[in-house]
């Protein structure tokens, strides 16, 4: 027997060489895939709202349009109107039914206001017809748009009416690439001023459009909000990101949301993670999931000298000291960040002490032949020092000293080593003693810091400031490559002590628009960056980016957030609510209440990790 070839049919490119069929009913109409029926407008409001007319121009998943002819012949239709009035008068006059004498009297009072605006006034009249087609791709999703336009027709006070027998003349009336259909304007002609069209806004859009990027959520209308994080444009200078709400409104869906759309273009996406919220989604994007905690590759080694983010001219308050780091060479820079790593790993470290650390470390450098003017690029991981060797030389200094100390002097050089033991062979020597084992090839990375979380503060602290010099490293390898870097649980970089941790995040933002980079910050409240002990660096992370996505929130937080940004009443009741996905999102100087409603097969990329 004959085997059949079973031949794979390529349904999308089918859908693009072939042409749309179309389908019309008497009540319905089918355009391919879609499902839809055109409606007319036959009654509009007496007295409109500014923006009436943009209300039925943006219902979501609708095709709407409208034409307005003004009237050539005014005399004609002033006499027209006039006899209209006299009309309705006497009806009013003579019938005994209440109701067509409330309607007469109300036809005769707003004919004799539209005749006092043309006539006295001379304000243009015309013709306006309004037509809708709310369309699908399936029944029920079809049956929701189409009573959501139903409704929101008649919230708008209009009045909607099904062009039965009339659907394949509608979609006419309405495509760009047919005229005009008499029989609809027949239908759905109605008088309108011209002063009433055009403050209905009907040509204005709902929504967010970059006209590039994509979808990232909808507004209160339910338009959507189309962004390109990377458009450079008036007041949208970066792509950074600052998310904040209470636990439950959305923050971690949200961000994973971006985090896997931006994926999709091609940006490398980092995620520093101390909950392990995000390895289920690297591990479906097939990305590199790295323990920070102590794992075989997630080693970065402390002496490992990296570029680092410099000060801008105008900070008052800079990483450097005296300097801002242009000029200097990238040892000379990270000896700096050295002195800020071990002032938050040994908080209790005196001046003296700091001083013979410092000298001792360049002195290990030189060893190995690293110096001043060395290039950096040209080395290898297994070119620089390492924890162990710094605590070597400093035991081999402590013996030298001992042996010229006097009586009851202290031996700096024996406390230090004392005090770096644990780093080169205890518990910190598995996070920090050895050359650096972590990888940047991946696309995306999650820096899993779950098991650092149990460890004492200074500990915590010290990795997390080295992970954010390796993360600043990866943003900045290649200068032409997109690549955004997500801090969950930003307040873990907070140390009140050691201010200079938050400088270098704030110089890391601020320089990131230099490169193709970009830092999101999320975080539960702002409380823990406006302290007074780090208000002056913390409300940097908080201003400077250009994305700023607020979930519900409450208390002192709301209050804080609220003199921050200089919040309105409507805006401070949209936080106060907390509805779950709901936000106040900023574009730059831009606000908008939005809802994050997410495609479903997106979720399938989330997993259960951040609750439900």
């Amino acid at each position: 027997m004959k085997k059949k070839k079973i031949e794979q049919r390529n349904v999308a490119l089918l859908n693009i060489i072939s042409p749309i069929g179309l389908k019309f009913g008497k009540n319905n109409l089918s355009v391919g895939e879609n499902f839809g029926k055109a409606y007319g407008i036959v009654r509009y409001p007496e007295a409109p709202d500014y923006g009436w007319m943009s209300k039925l121009m943006n219902i979501p998943g609708t095709m709407a349009s409208y034409h307005f002819k003004t009237i050539a012949d005014g005399g004609d239709f002033i006499d027209s109107l006039n006899k209209n009035i006299s009309h309705q008068r006497v009806i009013a006059k003579n019938t005994n039914d209440t109701l067509v004498r409330t309607r007469a009297q109300k036809a005769a009072d707003d004919g004799e206001k539209l005749l006092v605006r043309i006539d006295q006034h001379g304000e243009a009249v015309g013709m306006l017809s309004t037509t809708i087609i709310p369309l699908a791709d399936e029944p029920l999703i079809f049956e929701k748009v189409r009573r959501k336009t139903v409704s929101s027709i008649k919230t708008s006070r209009c009045k909607a009416r099904l062009l039965s027998d009339l659907q394949k003349r509608a979609f006419k009336h309405m495509s760009p690439f047919y005229t005009e259909d008499d029989k609809i304007h027949n239908v759905t002609d109605r008088i309108c001023p011209l002063t009433t069209l055009m403050g209905g806004f009907a040509n204005a859009s709902s929504g967010f459009n970059d006209s590039q990027g994509y979808y990232v959520a909808k507004d209160a209308s339910g338009g959507l909000i189309i962004l390109d994080f990377w458009l450079r444009s008036n007041d949208r200078t970066n792509t950074n990101f600052i998310i904040l709400g209470i636990q439950g409104q959305g923050k971690s869906t949200a961000i994973r949301h971006i985090a896997l759309s931006e994926f999709m273009r091609g940006t490398k996406v980092l995620f520093t993670d101390p909950h392990g919220e995000n390895r289920f989604l690297t591990k479906k994007l097939g990305g590199e999931i790295i323990n920070a905690g102590g794992g075989s590759n997630g080693r970065i080694n402390p002496f490992q000298i990296s570029v680092i983010p410099k000060d801008d001219e105008e900070e008052e308050v800079k990483f450097y000291e005296n300097e801002d780091g242009h000029g200097m060479g990238d040892m000379a820079l990270y000896i700096k960040y050295l002195e800020v790593f071990f002032s938050i790993y040994i908080p209790d470290l005196t001046s003296i002490e700091k001083a013979i650390l410092k000298a001792t470390i360049i002195e290990l450098y030189n060893n190995f032949n690293i110096f001043w003017d060395t290039d950096i690029s040209t080395l290898k991981p297994e070119d620089f020092p390492i924890w162990s060797d710094l605590h070597k030389l400093m035991l081999q200094k402590a013996e030298e000293k001992d042996k010229t100390r006097k009586g009851n002097d202290s031996n700096v050089y024996e406390n230090l080593a004392i005090l770096l033991q644990d780093g080169a062979t205890g518990a910190d020597s598995l996070l920090w003693n050895g050359h650096t084992t972590i990888s940047s090839n991946a696309r995306v990375i999650c820096i899993d810091t779950k098991s650092l979380q149990d460890t004492p503060d200074n500990v915590k602290r010290a990795q997390n400031f080295n992970i954010n010099r390796w993360t600043w490293q990866v943003m900045t390898e290649n200068p032409t490559e997109p690549v955004l870097c997500l801090y969950d649980e930003a307040y873990l970089n907070i140390d009140p002590k050691v201010p200079q941790s938050m400088i270098f995040l704030r110089n890391g933002v601020k320089s990131s628009r230099k490169f193709e980079a970009a830092m999101g910050f999320i975080t539960h409240s702002v409380v823990d960056f406006l302290d007074e002990s780090v208000k002056m660096y913390g409300q940097a992370l908080l201003d400077s980016p250009c994305y700023k996505i607020i979930f519900g929130t409450d208390g002192q937080n709301l209050k804080d957030i609220t003199d921050l940004y200089k919040l309105t009443t409507a805006e401070q009741d949209l936080l106060q609510s907390k509805r779950r996905g709901h936000a106040l999102m900023m574009i730059g100087s831009r606000r908008l209440h939005v809802n994050f409603d997410i495609p479903e097969y997106k979720f399938e990329y989330f997993g259960n990790a951040g609750g439900r």
